[in-house]
């Protein structure tokens, strides 16, 4: 039981780290996946004196991922209730042409902009309409959410860091005495320091392996899948080898970089 407790707090403590960086991981993810999806129904509309060709329209810029005419049947329609068949061909010759253009990615308001001065370069286009405002909102929003994330994961980061390095300087306290027995029998540094560096390590394992039991759940709860489906994307909620990989990275050399930091430290102060 007191072997438990003793292992406790620490395995506690990179557990936040783990899950703080998986939330960075899986809100980033959401982001760019929930980008491709605005990509798809996020579209800028070109006005033109005249026809262009596909292959212009996509020379003008690289973002430009296709073009398509809209037809002014609808409107034409509207307005030759009244006219003759003359009349309503006559129209159909001098309206402007209507381009829909669709991205190759959600752009950046930088990107928008861009876009709109290399269209109307082309002496053919009058009016190009971006719904920069809406355009703008969104990707800032999304910005924000994505800061957020990553402030709080920095946060719980810092804290924890303070608290592992809390705990195994507890550790090394309890163990100070045996330490100075070996120390004074010629042991080097390192070996004296060696109950502290298996203490990280163990625990780091075990960190790690909770970590994957939970997100392992977590990718396959029908609730959390519920909640991805409900926006409109889909996403891995956790790679159970990248990630398990990454997360067992993440927890071995925070254990065994802050046990060095301390096993230095505490050769100073003798």
């Amino acid at each position: 039981m007191k072997s438990v407790k003793n292992h406790f707090s620490l395995v506690i403590a990179l557990l936040s780290i783990l899950f703080s960086m998986q939330a960075y991981l899986i809100a980033e993810r959401s982001i760019e996946a929930y980008k491709v999806n605005l990509a798809n129904n996020y579209s800028v509309i070109a006005v033109s004196t005249k026809e262009l060709q596909h292959s212009e329209i996509l020379a003008i810029n690289s973002i430009i991922a296709a073009a398509k005419e809209l037809s002014p049947d609808s409107v034409i329609d509207r307005l030759s209730s009244d006219m003759k068949s003359s009349n309503v061909e006559l129209l159909k010759l001098i309206m402007p042409k209507f381009y829909k253009l669709s991205l190759t990615h959600y752009p950046t308001p930088g990107e928008v902009k861009s876009l709109r001065n290399d269209l109307l370069k082309n002496s053919s286009i009058k009016k190009v309409e971006d719904f920069s405002h809406t355009h703008d909102t969104t990707y800032k929003l999304l910005t924000l959410f994505k800061n957020v994330v990553a402030l709080f994961a920095v946060v719980v980061l810092v804290v924890t860091v303070l608290l592992i390095i809390k705990e195994l300087r507890i550790w090394q306290y309890k163990h100070n005495e045996r330490m100075s027995i070996m120390g004074l029998f010629g042991a080097a540094l390192w070996l004296r320091s060696a109950v502290l560096f298996r203490l990280a390590i163990v625990d780091a394992l075990i960190a790690s392996v909770l970590a994957f039991g939970v997100f392992v759940y977590l990718s396959s709860s029908p609730f959390v899948l519920e909640q991805f489906n409900n926006i409109g994307i889909s996403i891995v909620i956790f790679d159970q080898v990248d990630d398990f990989m990454l997360i067992l990275g993440v927890a071995m050399s925070i254990s065994i970089i802050l046990a060095s930091l301390i096993v230095l430290g505490h050769k100073e102060e003798a």
